[in-house]
């Protein structure tokens, strides 16, 4: 089945589409996006996708490209064309084409694609964990905005691929910020610590959830950095994303971290994600 995109008001074939020269996403990376977990026909977390989008928008000084019901209607629509119960939606806003200029044009005119493609959540292969390296954090001021500058993300993970790792916990000031895609979390003596949200960490959808879900569920989070060296020790480890949702991480930089094994208090809250996913198992 061929994949369909959305444009700026056109839907058509993903090989067919087209993005202008000038657009400014394109040459400057004046652009924010947003990944959406499409699990069972269902979008997981909608609506604070669209509030994370609004606030990177926000930070950029980029125009809204329509009406939040209009977005609303054009994801409806790419959710039909393409028929997929189960898949990533990605969608990014731009400044829009205009002549190639550092400033901001006079009269931007803000464009939107939006994009669909299979995938399995809860994936198996990432159920037993994975390994973890790190390295600097080589990224901008403003890691909190959900913009397409991603080449430092891109650096890291190449990283940790060619480490033969699932992925890259970045260092900043000794204190890891977060994963090249994914926030980082550990586990000590049975409390959960992750970053605070700053503009050096983007506030995750997941992140977001699972506080929530902690906090309805009596497990302790503390919301600090943690050194390379408490990574190393720690009794347990994960990250979260939206593509990822919970794996557990069992080796960090060439360790592995507490048995080696998902840990109880990971696997309880990757369980209960796949709840707030699904619904309780009946």
């Amino acid at each position: 089945m061929a994949r369909v995109a959305y444009v700026d008001g056109h839907y058509s074939d993903l090989g067919r589409t087209t993005v202008p020269v000038e657009d400014r996403g394109l040459q400057f990376a004046d652009s924010v996006y947003e990944v959406i977990a499409l699990v069972a026909g269902r979008l997981i977390d909608l609506e604070l996708h669209l509030a994370r989008l609004s606030r990177s928008r926000e930070g950029l000084g980029l125009p809204a490209p329509m009406t939040d019901a209009g977005l609303r209607v054009v994801l409806d629509e790419v959710l039909r064309r393409n028929r997929l119960r189960d898949g990533l939606l990605y969608l990014q806003v731009t400044r829009g084409q205009a002549p190639r200029n550092h400033a901001f044009p006079a009269r931007p005119r803000a464009s939107l694609m939006v994009t669909l493609r299979a995938w399995s959540p809860f994936s198996s292969s990432l159920a037993s964990g994975v390994a973890v390296v790190s390295g600097d954090d080589l990224r901008w001021q403003r890691c909190d905005l959900k913009t397409t500058g991603l080449l430092p993300n891109v650096l890291a993970k190449q990283h940790a691929h060619e480490a033969g790792a699932f992925e890259c916990w970045m260092v900043r000031d000794g204190v890891v910020t977060e994963g090249s895609s994914s926030n980082a979390w550990i586990v000590r003596k049975g409390s959960v610590y992750t970053h605070p949200l700053c503009e050096h960490v983007l506030g995750g959808i997941t992140r977001e959830v699972i506080l929530e879900l902690a906090d309805a569920n009596d497990i302790e989070i503390v919301e600090r950095g943690f050194s390379l060296s408490e990574a190393g020790t720690a009794d347990e480890a994960f990250l979260t994303s939206t593509s990822s949702f919970v794996v557990p991480v069992v080796n960090f930089d060439g360790t592995d971290v507490g048995t080696g094994t998902p840990g109880p208090v990971t696997c309880r809250i990757r369980e209960l994600y796949r709840d707030h996913v699904y619904g309780p198992a009946s």
